[in-house]
C-alpha cells in the first residue's frame, strides 16, 4: 500500500548516472533489455525485449500508438538581421499556422520573418501565446509535408547529443499518422516480425493515435504535483480499435498498452465501466499515484526522467516505492535509460 495520498515532485527523484542515458538506438530493435515488474509483489525479472511474448496470453489486446513524428526542428535565419533562429513545431492550429517553440525567443516578436532553406519556407510570427510559444504562419510552394521532409530535422530530446544517422530509428515500425513532436518511444522496440509473432499467438493488436507534444516532457515546476497543469494532446480512436479493446475486455483478456501515450489515450476515452467508443478529442489527463485505472491492465514502457509526469504515471500503476526500487535496480544493472534505452513491462502475476 502507498504511504500517503499527497506527493511532492521530490518524491519522484532518483539518481541517474549520465553514462546510462542511451545516445543511440540499438541495431536490432528487439534486442534491448526488458525489466519485468510484478505490480502486485514488486518482484523483478531481467529479460530481452523479444521475451515479451512470454508475458502475453491469447485473448489479450496489445494497444499501440500509431502516431508519426514529423521532422519538426527547423533551422532558419531572421530575415532582417540573418541571425540564426531555431523553430520547433508543436501543434498545428490551422492549415498553415503552427504553435511553435522558438530559440532564442526574444528575437521572435510578432511581425518577425524567418527564412528557411534559402526561401523554400518562410515563417512570420503572428502572436505570443501560453508558455511564450509563438504562433507562426508559413508560406511555401507545394506540399508542406514535403517541404518539411526536405528541411526539417527529427526533434530529438535535449539529453540525446549524438546525431541521428537514420531518421526512421526515431519512428515506430507501425507509425502511420503524422503529427507528433516526439516519438512514443516504448514502441521503438517492436519489429514487424515480433508483432506478427504476437498476432499469431492469438493476441489482438489495436492501434490508436495520440500526437505527442513536448508538454509530456516538460519539467514539473511546482512543488506539489497536484498544482501541475498538463498540456493538451490530440487523440483519436476508430471503431475497429474500440471493438477489439472492448471484445478483449469482455472475454476476460487483458488490455496491455505500449507506452504512456497509449495508456493516456485509453484512460481519457474510457467510461467508468472501462468501455471504449469511437471518438477523438484533446486530453490533459494527468495520472499520478491514487489514480484508479479504468481499463489498463499492463504497460510496456521505457525508463523515464526523474521527477517527470511519466514517472508519476508508472508509479500510479505499480506504486511509487516499487517503481523507485525497480529504477534503483535498473541503475545497478546498468540498463539504458530514456528514449533510445531499454524497456520495462509492468503487469500482474508476471513471474515465470
Amino acid at each position: 500500500m502507498e504511504e500517503k495520498n499527497l506527493y511532492y515532485v521530490k518524491d519522484f527523484y532518483y539518481d541517474l548516472p549520465q553514462e546510462l542515458i542511451a545516445q543511440d538506438p540499438l541495431k536490432d530493435r528487439a534486442s534491448s533489455r526488458l525489466m519485468v515488474l510484478d505490480k502486485e509483489t514488486g518482484e523483478m525479472r531481467h529479460k530481452i525485449f523479444r521475451d515479451i511474448v512470454d508475458y502475453l496470453n491469447p485473448g489479450d489486446c496489445l494497444v499501440l500508438n500509431n502516431t508519426k513524428v514529423i521532422p519538426a526542428r527547423l533551422l532558419g535565419n531572421k530575415a532582417e538581421t540573418n541571425a540564426a533562429i531555431e523553430v520547433l513545431l508543436l501543434k498545428r492550429r490551422e492549415h498553415n499556422i503552427w504553435e511553435t517553440l522558438v530559440k532564442p525567443g526574444k528575437k521572435a516578436r510578432p511581425g518577425t520573418k524567418i527564412i528557411f532553406g534559402d526561401g523554400l519556407l518562410i515563417g512570420e510570427v503572428l502572436d505570443i501565446v501560453e508558455e511564450g510559444n509563438r504562433l507562426i504562419q508559413f508560406d511555401y510552394t507545394g506540399i508542406f509535408e514535403e517541404v518539411l521532409d526536405k528541411l526539417g530535422q527529427m526533434p530529438l530530446p535535449p539529453y540525446i547529443t549524438h546525431p541521428l544517422q537514420d531518421k526512421n530509428r526515431y519512428q515506430t515500425v507501425y507509425a502511420k499518422y503524422e503529427g507528433s513532436a516526439a516519438a512514443p518511444t516504448a514502441g521503438l522496440h517492436f519489429t514487424r516480425e515480433l508483432l506478427g509473432q504476437i498476432e499469431q499467438m492469438g493476441v489482438s493488436i489495436a492501434s490508436v493515435t495520440l500526437h505527442v507534444g513536448l508538454g509530456t516532457f516538460r519539467p514539473v515546476k511546482v512543488e506539489n504535483i497536484l498544482e501541475h497543469h498538463m498540456h493538451s494532446e490530440y487523440y483519436q480512436i476508430d471503431k475497429e480499435a474500440a471493438d477489439k479493446i472492448n471484445r478483449a475486455k469482455k472475454n476476460g483478456g487483458r488490455i496491455i498498452c505500449v507506452g504512456t501515450t497509449s495508456c493516456r489515450t485509453l484512460e481519457s476515452a474510457a467510461d467508468e465501466n472501462g468501455i471504449i467508443k469511437e471518438c477523438s478529442g484533446w486530453t490533459e489527463i494527468f495520472i499520478y499515484p491514487g489514480y484508479r485505472f479504468k481499463i489498463l491492465d499492463g504497460l510496456i514502457t521505457n525508463f523515464h526522467l526523474p521527477e517527470s509526469t511519466l514517472l508519476m504515471l508508472v508509479s500510479a500503476l505499480a506504486g511509487r516505492e516499487k517503481i523507485l526500487a525497480a529504477y534503483q535496480e535498473a541503475v545497478k544493472e546498468k540498463y539504458r535509460f530514456f528514449s533510445f534505452g531499454d524497456a520495462m513491462y509492468i503487469g500482474c502475476g508476471v513471474s515465470i
